[in-house]
């Protein structure tokens, strides 16, 4: 069987090939799939697609026309399907549950540290021989308040680092931690989390509850010089709502990985022919704002444990198993 591989980064495919070296043939494709891109499928059983594929009616209809029968997503992330047309169409539906949180917790830190310390900027200005120190004065977070916005897998192991900091732990989540608890983290209602916290890093899945969680009311109760952390979903912060407050003067440092409009933009290149997206480009023009292109996941541990998953999950398929990452079951 051969098995196509939408929007495949060109540090995945050695790594895919190899994983389904002996089991199975892999056409992989940088292009991402969507309404322009899903007629390519036809004749394919098994897809796998990534985080920033559309997999609405339109695309699954397509799909399901050309003889798809299993869609395998390299990804924890599965907002971007639509589930219930995937049923109807009795089309298999996997994603990857579980890959190192060590990633995307450590990368939130590093943009948390980054934006404290004005790394960007001090980079910019050595690479000009410029070497004074106005404009990048930090702060040290030990002995400061962290309000870590989901405490699951990712989450506790951003809190394990907070807590090597040396930092205050508040929490907010709909079930509580026990490791968190014992590293003294401290459960609070979501609206103390924000007024109290010096830095906010948000670590929960994107559903119709969280979405836009931290919208105008949220930001404004923070801090004026709170550090505000997403490496989880881009719609869990109203951005419109971001920018208005950036524009007032507020937040020591926003540190951003996701974007909710980041489709059809993440990673592809616009640096020649622009962006019209008027929000995401007036957010890249503040000093004290760092935007990354959702790459908290892409360490070599991390994207080799989902590629594994994901030949696991089409392993499954063709056994006929389910498995904990199995969203829509084999008919």
């Amino acid at each position: 069987m051969e098995i196509l591989a939408f929007g495949v980064q060109s540090d995945e495919k050695p790594l895919i090939e190899k994983a389904f070296q002996g089991l199975h043939e892999v056409r992989c494709l940088d292009v991402f799939l969507n309404r322009d891109t899903a007629p390519i499928a036809a004749g394919y059983e098994v897809i796998s697609t990534s985080v920033n594929a559309d997999l609405g009616s339109k695309v699954l209809q397509t799909l399901a026309a050309g003889g798809t029968q299993m869609i395998a997503q390299r990804s924890t992330g599965f907002n971007n399907i639509d589930l219930d047309v995937a049923e109807r169409l009795a089309l298999t539906v996997s994603r990857v549950s579980y890959y190192s949180p060590y990633s995307v917790a450590e990368f939130a830190w590093t943009l948390a540290m980054a934006v404290n310390r004005r790394v960007i900027r001090a980079a910019s200005r050595t690479r000009d021989f410029d070497f004074r120190l106005d404009g990048l004065l930090g702060r040290d977070m030990h002995g400061r308040t962290v309000g870590v916005v989901g405490t699951g897998k990712i989450g506790e192991a951003f809190t394990r680092i907070a807590h090597g900091f040396g930092m205050k732990l508040l929490g907010w989540d709909v079930v509580e931690n026990p490791a968190c608890v014992e590293l003294g983290m401290e459960y609070v209602e979501k609206e103390r989390l924000f007024a109290e916290a010096d830095l906010i890093s948000l670590h929960v899945p994107l559903l119709p509850t969280t979405q836009h969680l931290i919208n105008e009311a949220a930001l404004k109760s923070m801090k004026d010089d709170v550090i505000l952390v997403n490496s989880s979903r881009g719609g869990l912060i109203d951005t419109a709502a971001l920018v208005t407050e950036l524009r007032a003067g507020r937040f020591l440092g926003v540190g951003l990985d996701v974007y909710e409009a980041e489709a059809g933009l993440f990673f592809l290149d616009k640096s020649l022919e622009g962006v019209d997206d008027d929000t995401l480009a007036r957010l890249v023009t503040f000093p004290n704002v760092i935007v990354t292109s959702h790459q908290a996941y892409y360490t070599e541990d991390a994207v080799g444990q989902i590629i594994d998953a994901t030949v696991q999950n089409v392993t499954d398929y063709l056994a006929r198993r389910t498995s904990e990452n199995v969203l829509v079951p084999r008919s």
